[in-house]
């Protein structure tokens, strides 16, 4: 089945940096769109950027600049690169990938940035 476990979250200062990491396994994972979302409390669950399967990229207008999102298709893997981290980005961190019109999530990672 499909599965989706990010890993590397933490807390860390603002202006600081965290890389999150995305294992995906149950698809073809080079063949499709890989997100990752956020959500902060109280707040709706937002896009926060996408990579397709021809490693297009694209990100909200928050976080331009300063994260990077990328896929090893070998390690069926999808990075998020965060640099420059601000306490806005507060929130925790979700994989998403729509595989074969179903949404799949991962479980989460929490990235806490304190000013």
């Amino acid at each position: 089945q499909v599965q989706l476990v990010e890993s590397g979250g933490g807390s860390v200062q603002a202006g600081g940096s965290l890389r999150l990491s995305c294992a995906a396994s149950g698809f073809t994972f080079s063949s499709y769109t890989m997100n990752w979302y956020r959500q902060a409390p109280g707040k709706q669950r937002e896009l926060v950027a996408q990579i397709t399967s021809g490693a297009g990229s694209s990100y909200t207008d928050s976080v331009k600049g300063r994260f990077t999102i990328s896929r090893d298709d070998a390690k069926h893997t999808v990075y998020l690169q965060m640099n420059n981290l601000k306490p806005e980005d507060t929130a925790v961190y979700f994989c998403h990938a729509r595989v074969r019109l179903v949404p799949y999530w991962g479980q989460g990672t929490q990235v806490t940035v304190s000013s």
